[in-house]
């Protein structure tokens, strides 16, 4: 009965996700390059790509403004991959909702119950959230690397700035140099004040756009020091020293919570095994002393 019915739940869901998902995948500045060079001689095609400006309408309305805000917040930190966009995450999201509670009703009217309603919630709920917690992932491990690069990078900009480089050259040699995620905010920072975007703005903008203590208390550093006239070679010399001070205080600090996590792997699973190597030959030969014992003395007793 089981197998009846999940199989042609496992035969409507899987073709229905995929078919969402390449509507969800199409790009849109593509999309909209090709639906007004075709619209005359293929009208199908630009009837597609309306079906999916339609469906990332319908997402927008059906999430509320200041859901989109974090969702778009989360993004940012995240980097803005390419693959997930504000407007496909939100259709995502809606498809993926949609697709929980359709299995949650055929599954609830197979085996009606309060338990199955439970699960159709959850189910649903953990299907609504699932691409926040990717958004949420990547987010974190981009940060991870920006805190990992900022010392070096600091080190890249002094070294520039005391060779007779201006603070903005500097930084995008730092830029140009890099390959990691803070090598791409601080292009994206000059690409700002390049477009005419205050500096005090651009840097206040990349300290939104991450979640690194250190890189705020930079950016406050140098918007501190170009308000009141300081020289930003002192104020770099100060924050890179700063930074290799925390980061081997963190690596410290790592070394030092080494021993409680190695000590429940050992509790659990090295020690018994331990033991039993150990101790099991003893209590084998115990044993066996102790059987053998007990049949002399039966026999003792017996004649």
């Amino acid at each position: 009965m089981l197998l009846t019915v999940w199989i042609p739940i496992v035969l409507t869901v899987l073709p229905v996700s995929y078919l969402a998902w390449s509507f969800i995948g199409i790009d849109r500045k593509s999309a909209a390059a090709v639906q007004n060079n075709l619209q005359a001689v293929a009208p199908a095609v630009a009837s597609v790509v309306q079906d999916d400006q339609r469906a990332t309408r319908l997402a927008r309305r059906l999430t509320p403004a200041a859901y989109e805000a974090r969702l778009d917040r989360l993004l940012a930190r995240a980097g803005r991959p390419a693959s997930m966009p504000l407007s496909r995450l939100l259709t995502a999201k809606a498809l993926l909702t949609l697709a929980a509670a359709v299995v949650s009703l055929l599954i609830f009217s197979a085996r009606p119950g309060v338990l199955m309603i439970l699960l159709g919630c959850f189910l649903t709920a953990l299907c609504y959230f699932i691409p926040d917690l990717r958004i949420i992932s990547q987010g974190q491990e981009r940060q991870k690397a920006i805190q990992l690069e900022l010392a070096d990078t600091l080190d890249q900009m002094l070294i520039s700035v005391e060779a007779g480089l201006g603070f903005e050259s500097a930084m995008s040699r730092a830029a140009a140099n890099g390959k990691g995620p803070l090598a791409e905010e601080l292009g994206r920072t000059l690409q700002d004040m390049q477009m005419g975007r205050p500096r005090r703005d651009a840097y206040e903008a990349l300290a939104e756009r991450t979640s690194v203590p250190d890189l705020t208390s930079f950016i406050r550093a140098v918007v501190q020091a170009d308000v009141y006239g300081i020289g930003l070679a002192k104020v770099l010399r100060t924050q890179a020293k700063q930074m290799r001070i925390k980061r081997r205080q963190r690596a410290e600090e790592k070394a030092m919570k080494l021993p409680v996590l190695v000590l429940f792997p050992l509790l659990f699973f090295i020690f018994p095994t331990l033991f039993i190597i150990i101790l099991g030959p003893a209590v084998i030969n115990i044993v066996n002393a102790l059987s053998s014992g007990a049949l002399g003395g039966l026999s003792g007793l017996g004649r």
